[in-house]
């Protein structure tokens, strides 16, 4: 099940994860990077949900906003 959350929800999401978790957004990323290779966000999203105790709603606005951001970079 994948779960694709508006602009505006993505964006709250985003801002209210680091108050949640205690970590940065580039902390989550560099965790994002460091495991397993998955080919599929939601198989990462799912890794991510389970190693790390998040919801699944964090863990997937984490992916998603991950992805957003590397390919903006190779651009």
């Amino acid at each position: 099940m994948s779960l694709n959350h508006s602009p505006e929800t993505h964006s709250k999401l985003i801002a209210r994860i680091p108050q949640v978790t205690g970590r940065d957004i580039p902390e989550w990323f560099t965790a994002i990077e460091n495991g397993p290779s998955f080919t599929r966000c939601e198989e990462r999203s799912h890794w991510l949900a389970d190693e790390h105790n998040l919801s699944h709603g964090y863990a997937a606005a984490l992916v998603r906003e991950h992805e957003r951001t590397r390919r903006a970079r190779h651009y």
